[in-house]
């Protein structure tokens, strides 16, 4: 006869039908990995025998079976009704007296392992719980402090109600799960003291796109559950795989989260079990502590390296819940579960990009989810029980979702929250039902009207959008499966770090061309002279700002170089071991004056296109300093993080003396060419680097030409006139003469030669030219990736038909 408990040192993973998922992956991780000091919390559960037990004796798998046979699977109108009879049946039960004498053995044992004063963690696991293909998240209750073994007793019944709930029963149904062959046991574990410390959860992918060299951490103070219910924007890091043991600093990215609420224990009631929301208190956090990370680098990696190590051991991505305690200082895993959704969804051979037409009326803007765009009615409710008012295909507005959510949420075909983060309950569902989504919104069932039309964006990066109205978009599907691979490298031109893991999916050979000064502008802001000598920024709006910005640095340039260098990381995580070239910051002096503190330590120059610009300013007194900042965030990418993969490369470089010197200053600043494989590239953009082109071949390991600039300077003709668009050409002779020398010169030199810019997708003849005259690579904008790969195999094709 199977027994009514085990303790997790006697379950395994191979239990699962037994002891739910949640449980099984607990014994298996107590015993397969705990050796190995990923620590997991001791405790024990009650089998499946138990809870068919349960039924048998009060005779309820008949009355059961009748209460959910009324259940309307259409509309489920009366879900809450059929939900609460079945919870009185079990709740009415007599709890059998053999199941208690062997829950009671369970507690013995912990109290003499750990003491007689334990509080336990009391959790649901559903013998059908957490397949690939179903995640069960947030279905059944949790019991959290729990003390003294009356109090367990009462625990455990409730959590067996708990396979009742409205949500619980409407996620049966939808998974095609049938009730009664769905049993319930319950997990019994020592508390970790998170009220006293942190929790959060860890993706061992990136959620979003799938991103598989990603390890997502989210962290807030307190319990876990402001976490999943969405109620806290969480701090958040990205750790790179396959860097973990080999960097010395492996985290690539970290976001500051407001974290604005703290959820701690309430004082437990005098021989009263507390439902899980009495048990609980949501207190304020601090400043203080809203303004620093919860975790340190060292507990991040430390995370990261189990994260990682629970991965292989089940051999597939995983959502996992982590928790510290507070008074010893210890981190836990305390869940782990198969990740549902991009596991599920490899990525598919077609690319799907949609692009907004036109432009409206921004309702408001937050996390978003799914890279696509929809319109609907949009639908203000302000709980679960209002769910006949939401019809299918509509936009739901609410302040936040938990679980009893669920049952609404398949009909939304967006999800629009104040509250939540990427790593949320409302994150975490909408990616499983498909719906596009836009979180933390902070005010949306204030800006938006109940009935309103609206359109949905995710397609931008991180930030989503809601618009007033409906929008044109524009759809366009490529199936990638039927594309062939050119000879000449097809690579990509990026600004934007935020699209880096979505873009690393298409059939690329790296980026041609990442452009800092994107990065300089979005994520940095402030002009990097302002901190190297804030102490003489006279604007008093601008050291404001600038205070505001940088104010968990107390070393301002420290923000320049980590900002600048985990956006540079995050790009080239996602493309590694694949080129990543970099071209240092090349605006011109008036684009800088516009960064936050910037007029005053930019010159007024008439010309700025071909003014203090590029290599001659990163030598000069007015930004050396600037460009050193530049390089220590290079040399952070490449050296501490373990990114060799980033090639550096130079804009207007005027004459060879030039380059030279830059060389030479840039290894005065730690970044010397040769070192750990270090190349430098520079842009060909003015006639004298084609002229030159064997001369700059001596200091540099690679040449992109810049076709806008060098037409530009060639013609004479500015590029942003309209007034001589006639003029300006790729296709002038003398500009195409220049590219040809170019290219000859560097086949004598062996130097490589890419070219980066809109022509070669814009005209399949230009693209002939360049494959024809045995170009190395070409760099599309991502919009124009594909229409420039179908260029390239055409005109490699001809060119091997003519010869």
């Amino acid at each position: 006869m199977e027994p009514f408990i085990k303790l997790f040192k006697d379950i395994s993973y191979k239990d699962l039908s037994i002891v739910g998922g949640k449980n099984a992956s607990l014994g298996e991780m107590y015993n397969q990995l705990n050796p190995e000091g990923i620590l997991v919390p001791d405790g024990y559960a009650t089998t499946s025998a138990a809870y068919w037990h349960l039924l048998e004796q009060n005779n309820l798998k008949d009355q059961l079976t009748n209460v959910l046979g009324g259940l309307d699977t259409h509309d489920f109108h009366n879900l809450a009704e059929v939900g609460r009879q079945a919870r009185e049946l079990i709740l009415n039960a007599r709890f059998p007296e053999d199941v208690r004498q062997e829950i009671e053995k369970g507690y013995t044992y912990l109290r003499s392992k750990y003491g007689e004063e334990i509080s336990l963690a009391v959790r649901s696991s559903a013998t059908a719980e957490d397949l690939p293909t179903a995640s069960f998240a947030g279905q059944l209750e949790t019991y959290l402090n729990v003390s003294g073994l009356q109090n367990l007793y009462k625990a455990c019944h409730h959590s067996y109600a708990s396979l009742f709930t409205d949500r619980a029963i409407k996620y049966r149904v939808d998974n095609a799960f049938e009730h009664m062959q769905v049993a319930l046991s319950v997990g019994v574990q020592t508390m970790v003291r998170a009220d006293k410390a942190c929790s959060g959860v860890m993706f061992t992918l990136d959620p979003d796109t799938g991103f598989e060299n990603a390890i997502v951490i989210s962290a807030s103070w307190g319990l876990g559950e402001n976490i999943v219910q969405g109620a806290v924007n969480t701090d958040e890091f990205v750790v790179f795989k396959p860097m973990l043991d080999k960097a010395k600093q492996p985290i690539i990215s970290r976001k500051l989260g407001s974290k604005a609420k703290t959820m701690v224990y309430a004082e437990p009631s005098e021989g009263e079990l507390q439902s899980p929301t009495d048990a609980i208190l949501n207190l304020d956090t601090p400043l203080e502590q809203q303004e620093q990370f919860v975790l340190m680098d060292g507990e991040v990696v430390q995370l990261a390296r189990w994260g990682k190590r629970i991965e292989e051991h089940y051999k597939q991505s995983m959502d996992i819940e982590w928790a510290k305690d507070g008074i010893s200082g210890d981190l836990f895993i305390v869940q782990a579960r198969p990740e549902t959704v991009q596991s599920q969804h490899k990525h598919a051979a077609c690319f799907t990009e949609y692009t907004l037409k036109e432009s409206g009326k921004v309702l408001c803007s937050g996390i978003g989810l799914s890279n696509r765009i929809v319109s609907g009615i949009a639908r203000i409710l302000h709980s679960p029980q209002e769910i006949d008012k939401l019809q299918e295909g509509e936009v739901l507005v609410t302040r936040k979702t938990d679980p009893d959510w669920d049952p609404i949420l398949k009909k939304a075909s967006a999800i629009i929250t104040e509250q939540g983060g990427r790593t949320s309950h409302a994150a975490i569902v909408a990616r499983e039902v498909g719906a596009v989504a836009v979180l933390g919104t902070d005010n949306a069932t204030k800006t938006i009207q109940d009935g309103q039309e609206v359109t949905v964006s995710t397609a931008g990066g991180e930030t989503g959008y809601v618009y007033e109205g409906k929008l044109e978009w524009e759809e366009k599907k490529t199936d990638m499966s039927k594309l062939g691979k050119p000879k000449t490298k097809a690579m990509l031109i990026l600004g934007d770090p935020e699209q880096a893991f979505k873009y690393s999916f298409l059939p690329n050979d790296g980026v041609g061309l990442m452009r800092m000064e994107f990065i300089i502008n979005n994520s940095i802001q402030i002009h990097p002279m302002a901190l190297k000598h804030f102490e003489k920024v006279e604007n008093e709006e601008a050291r404001e700002k600038i205070d505001q910005l940088t104010h968990h640095y107390p070393n301002k340039e420290d923000y320049f170089v980590d900002k600048l260098a985990e956006a540079t990381a995050i790009v080239a995580a996602a493309f590694y071991p694949k080129d990543v070239i970099v071209r240092m910051s090349d605006f011109k002096s008036n684009e800088y004056a516009n960064l936050v503190g910037g007029h005053q330590f930019e010159p007024e120059e008439a010309n700025p296109m071909i003014g203090l610009r590029g290599a001659s300013r990163y030598y000069h007194e007015l930004y050396q300093q600037g460009f050193e900042l530049e390089c220590r965030a290079m040399k952070k990418v490449r050296e501490e993080m373990g990114l060799s993969n980033v090639k550096l490369m130079i804009p207007f470089c005027r004459t060879v003396a030039e380059g030279e010197k830059v060389i030479g200053l840039m290894a005065d600043y730690g970044l010397k060419r040769g070192d750990n494989g270090l190349e430098v590239y520079m842009m060909v953009e003015i006639p004298s680097n084609a002229l030159l082109a064997e001369e700059f071949a001596a200091h540099f390991d690679g040449f992109s030409i810049g076709s806008n600039d060098l037409t530009q300077l060639t013609l004479g003709a500015d590029r942003d006139s309209g007034l001589l668009s006639d003029i300006f050409s790729p296709f002038d002779h003398a500009v195409q003469q220049l590219i040809v020398m170019t290219l000859e010169k560097a086949k004598k030199t062996g130097t490589k030669v890419g070219l980066c810019g809109q022509a070669p997708s814009d005209y399949p003849e230009f693209a002939a030219f360049l494959v024809k005259h045995g170009i190395d690579s070409i760099s599309f904008n991502p919009d124009a990736f594909f229409k420039g790969l179908e260029n390239m195999l055409e005109a490699e094709k001809s060119s091997s038909v003519t010869t």
